[in-house]
């Protein structure tokens, strides 16, 4: 199965759940500001990475997670690639997560100023400390999932 996380920009919290799902994050406790800053793609997105599908890993079930940045597309893009998987007859073999509902006021501000601004030494300590707040939230939609992906 391919399970593709996405988020407005790609960088936070589909990362942060793609982590997760990969158990390249701890469920039974916050991650540090450390922890998260260590993950691949991590606050790390450029305009260039928009619509690109990055994989981060492979889970245990053999399945493939990936991250992508869709920008204001919202539920909307999740439609486009369900259709596109239905059309090619894969439909049972693609998973599509958005994570956006677990997304932050905090989280925005601090995504907005890291990676739109251009001042990460500013933003990434409050996206951080938001994704920080949003992540027990997170763990549980990555349960969900994976309970989805096992069968």
């Amino acid at each position: 199965m391919e399970i593709i996380y996405h988020c407005f920009g790609g960088s936070h919290s589909s990362v942060t759940a793609a982590a997760i799902h990969l158990e390249m994050l701890p469920t039974h406790r916050i991650p540090t500001r450390e922890e998260l800053m260590a993950l691949p793609y991590f606050d790390k997105t450029t305009d260039n990475d928009f619509g690109l599908i990055k994989l981060m890993g492979v889970d245990g079930y053999g399945n493939r997670v990936y991250v992508l940045g869709k920008r204001s597309l919202g539920d909307r893009f999740s439609r486009v690639l369900k259709g596109v998987a239905e059309l090619m007859g894969v439909e049972r073999e693609l998973l599509v997560v958005n994570t956006m509902i677990y997304v932050n006021w905090v989280m925005m501000l601090g995504g907005y100023v890291s990676r739109r601004i251009g001042l990460p030494m500013f933003g990434r300590p409050v996206v951080c400390y938001g994704t920080r707040k949003a992540f027990l939230d997170l763990v549980g939609l990555v349960k969900t999932v994976k309970v989805k992906a096992a069968h």
